[in-house]
């Protein structure tokens, strides 16, 4: 799994990297001074917070874990994306991969 950032003292302090190492997560930084990198992230971010949690309160860490875990099962498995021809990112993934496969098949 891979946890994209920006490149935030936060993101970038040894504590939040051994982090990620502690559950075997890459990290990936956009480039310094390119803002266009990490726009794609945070409008997923965007969206999650309007989408689900924002201004919930929750009485465990563990269900605003699956709160995040539902939206995004949502996010990428059931909601439709303009820019993906009105398909979920997983069947574009999987028409994508079937595509490649007839390809190799082709050829």
């Amino acid at each position: 799994m891979i946890f994209h950032s920006e490149r935030g003292s936060q993101y970038c302090s040894h504590e939040f990297q051994n982090g990620l190492k502690g559950y075997e997560m890459k990290s990936s930084m956009s480039r310094q001074g390119n803002c266009w990198d990490n726009a794609p992230t945070e409008s997923l971010w965007g969206r999650l917070k309007v989408g689900r949690p924002y201004g919930r309160r929750f009485a465990t860490r563990r269900e605003a874990m699956d709160e995040v875990m539902d939206w995004l099962t949502f996010y990428n498995h059931k909601r439709l994306h303009s820019t993906l021809g009105y398909v979920s990112p997983m069947r574009f993934k999987q028409r994508w991969l079937a595509d490649q496969q007839q390809d190799r098949q082709s050829a």
